[in-house]
């Protein structure tokens, strides 16, 4: 294995991080025509583990959605969720009042801090034809001065959000898409404000990558210290440091050293994670992740005692009107429509 490289290993629907990172769910469904309240009709839910579909059947899931995919209400505490949307539709519902729809190339950062409930709905708007879902949810783990710091969202909108485009020598295009961090120059949009990735100097990146076919690309090093991987999750075969990569593997690198990529004979798609590690203790629980097992009690205690706010809403798995659009409402009265 080239000295640039770290690991290769396959990658399944929870993708194994490095310190910032906790882990990253990948989900790709290629959801039916939904029926008139934006679910499944019953006939396809026939033979299927109701609450807890987590197996591929027909090219989808229903996750814990009974009627609708996705994840109804559920607690956090001490992390942050950031949610790539590449294709379909996410409604976002929580304890503080706060909701939210948003759509292909949308980003939701979400700082769970001292704890929240929120509802992750993935409603089938369009009954005369396919829904088909593509996100990413990668869970970046928040420093112990700041586990406890009142939760709230961000949105970044497509529209926001930079992308370069960068030609090699022979014409062939890779696109990048910055999420968090900063690439030849140029920057993403603010994290939130007590996240590990605020400061510049931790080095936090993510992106997602597409490669046209036999493009070339060197991603540049950035510091020692840092950690630094890749998910190539569609394509045919990419080559790293002179190694042949199939698709679904994730490869480690020394963040230090520039990196050679060059794609193979389709289209490829990647996401890049990597940052500064936290170095503290690590306790994950479930939707809890302190750094001692027993705060993680006291998570659970806490949960059961006040239920992080409780749960405003008359359903514990929101969809918002089929004809809304993208937008948010903060829980201090700010909307933003698009």
């Amino acid at each position: 294995m080239n000295s640039k490289i770290l690991k290769i290993a396959p990658i399944g629907l929870h993708w194994e991080t490095q310190d910032p990172f906790l882990f990253c769910a990948y989900h790709r469904d290629e959801y039916p025509a939904g029926n008139d309240k934006m679910g499944v009709n019953s006939k396809n839910l026939n033979g299927r583990n109701e609450g807890q579909d987590f197996t591929l059947k027909n090219g989808w899931r229903m996750y814990h959605g009974n009627r609708v995919p996705g994840f109804p209400y559920h607690p956090h505490r001490g992390f942050e969720t950031i949610t790539i949307n590449k294709e379909g539709v996410v409604d976002h519902s929580d304890s503080l009042g706060a909701k939210g729809r948003f759509m292909e190339g949308d980003v939701q950062w979400m700082t769970a801090g001292k704890g929240i409930q929120h509802s992750e709905m993935f409603p089938l708007i369009y009954p005369d034809k396919p829904n088909p879902l593509e996100i990413f949810q990668v869970w970046l783990n928040l420093p112990k001065k700041n586990k406890f710091v009142n939760p709230h969202f961000k949105m970044l909108w497509k529209e926001d959000i930079p992308v370069i485009n960068i030609q090699d020598k022979n014409g062939k295009e890779t696109k990048i898409e910055i999420i968090a961090g900063e690439l030849n120059k140029t920057k993403a949009l603010k994290p939130t404000p007590n996240s590990w990735a605020a400061n510049p100097n931790n080095s936090v990146g993510i992106f997602t990558i597409k490669m046209e076919a036999h493009a070339q690309w060197t991603l540049p090093a950035i510091k020692v210290g840092a950690n630094r991987s890749i998910y190539f999750y569609k394509g045919d075969i990419i080559n790293i440091e002179s190694e042949n990569i199939q698709e679904n593997y994730q490869i480690n690198l020394i963040a230090s050293e520039n990196i050679s990529i060059e794609n193979g004979d389709k289209e490829a798609y990647l996401l890049l994670l990597e940052g500064k590690p936290i170095n503290e203790p690590v306790a994950h629980h479930g939707p809890f992740v302190m750094n001692y097992q027993e705060e993680i009690h006291q998570a659970i205690k806490d949960y059961q005692l006040t239920k992080f706010g409780g749960w405003p809403w008359d359903k514990k798995d929101i969809v918002h009107p089929r004809d809304k659009g993208r937008f948010a409402l903060h829980a201090d009265g700010m909307k933003e429509l698009k």
